[in-house]
């Protein structure tokens, strides 16, 4: 362990890589990812995620977080049925650098469902975050990173101050339209016409 000496000072200051950018990556890729899982180099107690080659640290999750996804995870299956499968903080393979684990993903019925494969963006028909404590990282990395990848429609739950972002339409590294609905509101996916949610009952 390092301790501060009198002539040379301090420990320097971490974060060199951040601040030379210009320091050639060598990111991994999903495959990679999943063998590090397969032989114990990451476990179910690391909470990461592959965003674009490299692992990111989740949010830890308190009770209003998890009681907001056992709630919603009631009405989303009741409000989808069997048009849609609802899978709950499990990964979508974005490419071969990223595959996040976002709170709620809707996708399109498979036979399997999912089994053989995870599913990929072409399969997802929404995509929900519930924002506790992560809210300026759904906003500034996930959200142009699913629109990136074709997501067509997601939902940000702002628990902080009651109201869901909602994101549809992915041009590019962001969503051609955004809008804020607030606990009034009534939440409905343009692929799932019908299947609607109340913001208030969401919230809690």
């Amino acid at each position: 362990m390092k301790t501060q000496d009198a002539e040379t000072g301090p420990p320097a200051e971490t974060g060199l890589l951040t601040r030379n950018p210009w320091v050639a990556r060598r990111p991994l890729t999903v495959a990679e990812y999943h063998r590090m899982g397969e032989v114990g180099i990451l476990t179910e107690r690391d909470r990461v995620e592959l965003i674009e080659g490299e692992l990111v640290a989740m949010a830890p999750i308190g009770s209003q977080h998890s009681g907001t996804v056992n709630g919603l995870t009631r009405m989303l299956i009741h409000a989808v049925g069997d048009r849609g499968v609802v899978s709950v903080q499990n990964p979508v393979q974005l490419d071969d650098r990223s595959e996040p684990e976002p709170d709620f993903t809707v996708l399109r019925p498979r036979a399997d469902d999912y089994r053989q494969s995870t599913p990929r963006p072409n399969e997802v028909l929404l995509v929900i975050e519930i924002a506790a404590s992560s809210l300026d990282y759904d906003r500034a990395v996930k959200r142009p990173l699913y629109a990136r990848h074709g997501i067509a429609e997601l939902w940000i739950v702002n628990l902080a101050v009651g109201e869901v972002d909602v994101c549809r339409g992915p041009a590019g590294d962001d969503y051609a339209s955004v809008s804020r609905v607030g606990r009034e509101g009534v939440l409905e996916p343009l692929l799932l016409p019908g299947a609607t949610i109340s913001v208030a009952a969401l919230l809690g």
